[in-house]
């Protein structure tokens, strides 16, 4: 509609603080549920994991999310009163300064509600329960040390999942690597499960190395796998 249906006065402090549909006690529920609605973000947020909160802190998402539509809503649109909105972000501030606190104050609930780094290769192979508890795909751990310029398994010492999301590696020295998984997708994608010719070769699913004869269809004895590529033994340039 290009006009409304009834006017509006510019500066009218009266619509501006609050409106005359609700009684001042509804201030009260409106802290309940900035409370409830806070509460329900930082479930919704462990529950998603650290893949979905990346770069910020699962509170300082919760504060984005909290405070968006709210500064949004009365930026914009002429029936939503200040003082509830002044509310909400008194009340999510305090929400967000409290929860902080909480974790400071009891380490084991923010490892519960942040997570603690966790280990997902080691000596060039897989930790398969840890990544599987993570909802953590291979495909992606694949991308993330691609972007490290990772070309195998073998470059990889170890590297950690930490609570922000992000992935770090520690590689082997290039003299120290070992023959390992390669992590190119194209490669992958022409795994066998009876290997065309003898040597090492390594599971596709955990990165295991095992020496493989000629024609030979391997179970791999640490996570089951039945696919195997040919190692790689390229040197990771820093």
């Amino acid at each position: 509609m290009l006009f409304l249906a009834e006017p509006i006065t510019p500066f009218d402090w009266q619509r501006l603080l609050w409106t005359a549909d609700a009684p001042p006690s509804y201030l009260l529920e409106v802290v309940f549920r900035c409370v409830a609605t806070y509460v329900l973000m930082l479930a919704a947020l462990r529950v998603t994991g650290r893949r979905g909160v990346r770069q910020l802190s699962i509170f300082e998402l919760s504060i984005i999310l909290g405070l968006g539509t709210a500064a949004g809503d009365t930026m914009l649109y002429h029936d939503t009163p200040f003082l509830p909105v002044i509310l909400v972000f008194a009340m999510v501030s305090l929400l967000y300064w409290f929860f902080n606190r909480l974790t400071e104050w009891f380490p084991r609930f923010s490892d519960w509600l942040e997570g603690t780094p966790v280990l997902l290769v080691e000596e060039g192979r897989i930790n398969m329960k840890n990544l599987d508890n993570l909802n953590l795909t291979q495909k992606e751990l694949f991308g993330e040390l691609r972007q490290q310029q990772v070309e195998h398994l073998g470059q990889v010492r170890r590297a950690y999942m930490e609570a922000t999301g992000n992935l770090s590696a520690y590689f082997f020295a290039p003299d120290e690597a070992a023959p390992g998984l390669p992590i190119w997708p194209e490669v992958l994608a022409q795994s066998q499960h009876r290997v065309e010719a003898a040597g090492a070769h390594a599971c596709c699913k955990c990165g295991e190395v095992r020496e493989l004869a000629r024609g030979e269809a391997a179970t791999c004895p640490v996570c089951q796998g039945k696919g195997w590529v040919p190692v790689c033994a390229a040197k990771r340039e820093a």
